[in-house]
C-alpha cells in the first residue's frame, strides 16, 4: 500500500498575551489558534477558547473575519470584513463561492469593548461534495460503474453543478476511476482517464468521515488500482488540461461484493490541493 501525509502552515500574525492582559479595561487574550473545515460553499473554523478561560470575566464575544487569499503566493489580502460574531469557540461562514480561497482570522472582544489582536491566520477554499454514491463493480453492471469529478460540458472553464459526480459507464474514456472486481471477489478503484492517479490517504487507518481527508500532496499520484477498504480515505489528483492539476477525495461506507457507497469531494479551484480539513498548527 502506499500514502501519504502533508502537513503545510500558514503564518501567525498574532503575539502572545502575557498574564497581566486580563480584567477589566484590558482587551482579552489573543485566540491561539484557528482551525478550519472546507465544506460545500462554507467554512467551519473552531479555535481554542482560552480568550475566555483566562477571563471569564472580562470575555464578552468572539468576532470572525475574512478576507481574500492569494494561493500562488500564499498571501492574505489586507482588507478583512467582519463576518459574525459569537460566544463559542466555533462559527460557520456561510454564502461562499466555491472554488474562491478565503482568508480567516478571530479576535476577542472584553466587556469594555476592547478587541484582542487577531488569531493566527488560516486560509481555506470551500468546494462540492456528495454522499452515499452508489457504483456498481464493472463485472457486475458496467452502466453506473465509473465515476467522474467534474467534466467541463459546455466548455466555458467554469464549474456547474451539473458537470459535477458523474456517474457513468465504465466502458467511456471520459471517467477518472471505475470499480472493478478481481478473480478473489475484492473491489479496486482504477483510475482510468490519462492523467488520473490515486493515493491512500493513510494507507494504515480508516478515516472517520469526509471532512478527515486533509490536503493532496504535491507527490506523484500512481495510476495502479487501489484496494477498495470500507472507511479509508482516497485523494485523486487529475491532469485538468490548462496546465493545472485537479484534485478529488473519496471516503468508502460499504464495500460489497457488486457494488460500493462512497462520499466525495472536489476542489474546484486549479491547482488548489487544498479538499477539507486543514488544523491548527498544520
Amino acid at each position: 500500500m502506499r500514502g501519504w501525509w502533508m502537513l503545510g502552515a500558514l503564518a501567525v500574525v498574532a503575539a502572545c498575551s502575557s498574564d497581566n492582559r486580563t480584567g477589566p479595561g484590558v482587551p482579552p487574550d489573543v485566540p491561539a489558534s484557528l482551525s478550519s473545515t472546507s465544506l460545500d460553499g462554507a467554512i467551519a473554523l473552531t479555535w481554542i477558547d482560552n480568550s475566555y478561560t483566562s477571563d471569564p470575566g472580562n470575555f464578552q464575544n468572539y468576532r470572525i473575519y475574512s478576507t481574500s487569499y492569494n494561493l500562488d503566493q500564499n498571501v492574505c489580502g489586507s482588507s478583512f470584513q467582519l463576518e459574525g460574531t459569537t460566544v463559542a469557540p466555533e462559527f460557520v461562514v456561510g454564502a461562499l463561492t466555491n472554488g474562491v480561497p478565503r482568508c480567516f482570522a478571530v479576535t476577542a472582544v472584553s466587556v469594555d469593548g476592547f478587541e484582542s489582536d487577531r488569531s493566527p491566520l488560516r486560509s481555506d477554499t470551500p468546494r462540492p461534495d456528495s454522499r452515499n454514491i452508489i457504483l456498481y463493480a464493472t463485472q457486475f453492471q458496467a452502466a453506473g460503474s465509473g465515476f467522474r469529478f467534474w467534466e467541463d460540458l459546455n466548455s466555458d472553464g467554469s464549474v456547474q453543478a451539473n458537470e459535477l459526480g458523474l456517474v457513468r459507464s465504465s466502458a467511456g474514456a471520459n471517467i477518472d476511476f471505475f470499480v472493478n472486481r478481481n478473480s478473489a471477489g475484492d473491489l479496486y478503484l482504477t483510475p482510468a482517464r490519462a492523467g488520473t492517479g490515486v493515493e491512500y490517504y493513510d494507507p494504515n487507518n480508516p478515516v472517520e468521515d469526509l471532512t478527515s481527508i486533509d490536503f493532496a500532496a504535491d507527490i506523484p499520484y500512481s495510476p495502479a488500482p487501489l484496494l477498495a477498504i470500507p472507511g479509508y480515505g482516497y485523494v485523486f489528483e487529475m491532469d485538468g488540461g490548462d496546465g493545472f492539476k485537479r484534485y478529488g477525495a473519496v471516503r468508502l461506507s460499504h464495500v460489497g461484493h457488486d457494488f460500493l457507497i462512497l462520499d466525495w469531494a472536489y476542489q474546484t479551484d486549479p491547482g488548489n490541493p487544498e479538499l477539507l480539513v486543514r488544523s491548527a498548527g498544520k
